[in-house]
């Protein structure tokens, strides 16, 4: 049996398959696999159920700042309420620290640096609520249709979307060459005072040589777990991957790996010509 599902109509699963259409064991509790190319979706579980999604929010928030159309080389400083509503995170950006608005944004994107990502807010016209509001119409606007956003930098819990909405998301932020460039990059360098200070990406896929990606994105709270999106190239198939609440570190890469290697397998059996892989429900 072959089911080819467009993203904008996912159909429940069956409850039951045969073993052999099983798909890979994987870590996430919350996942969507979509070829864009034939428009199917290859793995789903709990596509459409909405959950936490941690600093998978960067991308909404790049997204609405650079739609802004503000300078990108304007030069804005960390603030105190910066420093407090990341409360708890990691971070080298002191407040007094002045770097431009490009540089906060290829550190939100690359190192989900979230002081960066509040201060991008911050000097949004109109400040953080305007931003807040400018994200959630935008997730309207793409038809994201289960997602809320309360804070620009996916610290809040109240921060929820689905595996199907976020899919949307990712297509949207891989249309945008800034975006493109900055999630992707391995590794960034800003000059603090006299210092230069180098910041690494937390996914460690864009380091791989056997990755192609396009556009990504982790994210992490106790709440959300550990997260991971991104649109790749693999064997010359254009893929989206969401993989949510993911248990252990290093986890969501290597359910990535294992997506991929599925996919191979997949791609090396025997079939018809033009016939597509089945979709299935990616087991535990």
């Amino acid at each position: 049996m072959v089911l080819v599902l467009a993203l904008t109509a996912i159909a429940p699963l069956a409850a039951a398959r045969p073993a052999a259409a099983q798909g890979p064991q994987l870590r996430s509790s919350s996942l969507l696999v979509v070829d864009e190319g034939a428009s199917s979706v290859l793995l789903s579980r709990n596509a459409t159920t909405p959950t936490a999604i941690a600093s998978i929010t960067k991308l909404m928030t790049a997204l609405v700042v650079l739609e802004g159309g503000q300078s990108l080389e304007e030069t804005l400083a960390i603030a105190a309420d910066d420093r407090a509503h990341a409360r708890g995170t990691p971070s080298r950006l002191a407040p007094g620290v002045r770097l431009t608005r490009a540089d906060l944004l290829h550190l939100a994107l690359m190192s989900s640096e979230n002081r960066a990502a509040h201060a991008l807010a911050r000097n949004y016209p109109g400040g953080v609520a305007a931003c807040v509001a400018a994200m959630n119409r935008k997730a309207a606007a793409l038809g994201m249709r289960h997602t809320h956003f309360d804070d620009p930098t996916g610290l809040s819990s109240a921060n929820l979307s689905t595996p199907e909405d976020l899919a949307r998301l990712v297509n949207a932020a891989a249309r945008n060459a800034v975006i493109r460039e900055y999630s992707t990059d391995p590794g960034h360098t800003v000059r603090v005072g006299r210092q230069l200070l180098e910041f690494r990406n937390t996914d460690s896929l864009v380091r791989d040589p056997d990755w192609d990606i396009v556009v990504q994105k982790t994210g992490f709270t106790n709440d959300a777990g550990r997260c991971l999106v991104l649109k790749a190239n693999v064997d010359g198939r254009a893929l989206v991957i969401v993989l949510l609440d993911s248990f252990g570190k290093y986890s969501r890469f290597a359910d990535a790996r294992r997506i991929r290697k599925w996919l191979a397998a997949q791609a090396a059996v025997a079939r018809p010509q033009g016939v597509p892989a089945v979709m299935v429900s990616a087991g535990r």
